[in-house]
């Protein structure tokens, strides 16, 4: 799906399809005509945008392999899809029983998550359609945040050097220009948009930059214009931004409270909680954790890393944090200028979601996804965007 914002920009909206259990090119061809291609005809739109997630194994297949990606571009055509992103956070296996902190591995330290990344850059740009100003691929944020010394932050800002040398070679081959950006997340190195301001400023401005997710952005309490203007004082582009909806908990006190949260208590995703607790954020690492009390005051609101579907709020006494992606939509897009281009709305948690909300099977997950981007498609179009 694409728009026009009033600057002239073409704007993209896509779904992330982490949603999807695919770890080889079979299962990701076979993705196409099981979800996106319902997903188009369900919304009624010739395109459909796709933030495709390729595990390492696949990415590494197509990038050696012109002939899985010709078979890979004829599947997204017969889908009526088009694919100007890719999520390369999760390495592999993001749906195994469980992920928790294996998300965040290999991180930046690491050879094997260069090479991973350039693959995907290298199969992003034979995907690009032929008139898309350029790709964009999200990104671990450095690391977790422990164990980190100076010479791990030393030897991953060396890596990020060698992937900006990379995407150049990319684009001076190709003629395509591909992006990385650096996705801050509640507990990682780079957790806000001030820690990215702060510990990634200087890298190649033409070639990597930051990937804002409205959910992170929201449980960490981030104010979405302070935050955009600490990254453009560092001149650090919004290489993409994630539309997601956190969960928010008004009194996390209340035992009906607690008894809800529990439903959200699960096994395969690290669901990270915040506090505001007047003018400090206070912190625990997983929702069960935060139940037990462990170091939170339990004063403030809370907020929980648990991707919602972005058009549909938690069941009361929760919330979800919708307002708040408004506002960052409004501070990403609604302006004169364009702060980014890419959207892609993420929500990865369908099959984990309590009980009662999960879709019973395809067609309510493909109602779902069509629900999340025909909200994301009003919000835009409120904004003055102008839907191609």
């Amino acid at each position: 799906m694409r728009f026009r914002h009033p600057d002239g920009t073409v704007v993209h909206l896509a779904y992330c399809t982490n949603v999807h259990p695919a770890e080889d090119v079979d299962g990701l061809v076979a993705q196409l005509a099981r979800y996106a291609a319902p997903v188009r005809a369900a919304l009624g739109v010739d395109r459909l945008g796709l933030g495709l997630w390729l595990p390492a194994e696949a990415a590494a297949h197509l990038a050696g392999s012109p002939r899985e990606v010709a078979r890979l571009r004829s599947a997204l055509a017969r889908a009526g899809a088009e694919v100007v992103t890719l999520n390369a956070f999760p390495y592999a296996s993001f749906h195994a029983p469980e992920v928790k902190q294996r998300v965040y591995h290999p991180d930046w330290t690491e050879e094997a998550r260069l090479a991973y990344t350039l693959d995907c850059a290298e199969v992003l740009a034979a995907l690009l359609p032929d008139d898309a100003a350029r790709g964009s691929i999200s990104t671990v944020p450095l690391a977790w945040r422990t164990p980190w010394s100076d010479e791990r932050h030393t030897r991953a800002r060396a890596t990020l050097d060698r992937l900006a040398d990379g995407l150049a070679r990319v684009e001076a081959r190709t003629g395509r220009r591909v992006r990385v950006g650096l996705e801050p997340e509640p507990g990682c190195i780079v957790e806000t948009a001030a820690d990215a301001a702060r510990l990634l400023a200087g890298l190649d401005p033409d070639r990597l930059g930051v990937c804002l997710d409205t959910c992170h952005m929201a449980t960490a309490f981030e104010d979405p214009t302070e935050a955009l203007a600490a990254l453009d004082g560092v001149g650090l582009a919004v290489v993409k931004a994630q539309l997601a909806s956190a969960v928010h908990v008004a009194d996390p006190t209340a035992p009906e409270t607690r008894t809800a949260l529990g439903t959200f208590a699960e096994d395969r995703f690290l669901h990270q909680v915040r506090e505001h607790d007047g003018g400090r954020v206070l912190a625990v690492d997983d929702l069960p954790e935060a139940l037990t009390g462990a170091e939170l005051a339990g004063d403030g609101p809370w907020r929980v890393h648990f991707h919602v579907p972005v058009h549909d709020a938690p069941d009361a006494p929760l919330e979800g944090t919708a307002d708040y992606l408004r506002d960052a939509a409004r501070a990403l897009v609604g302006g004169p200028r364009a702060l980014t281009d890419h959207l892609e709305v993420e929500t990865y948690t369908w099959s984990v979601l309590p009980e009662h909300l999960r879709p019973a099977d395809d067609d309510g997950l493909v109602a779902g996804l069509a629900a999340e981007l025909r909200w994301a498609h009003d919000r835009l179009t409120e904004l003055g965007l102008e839907a191609l």
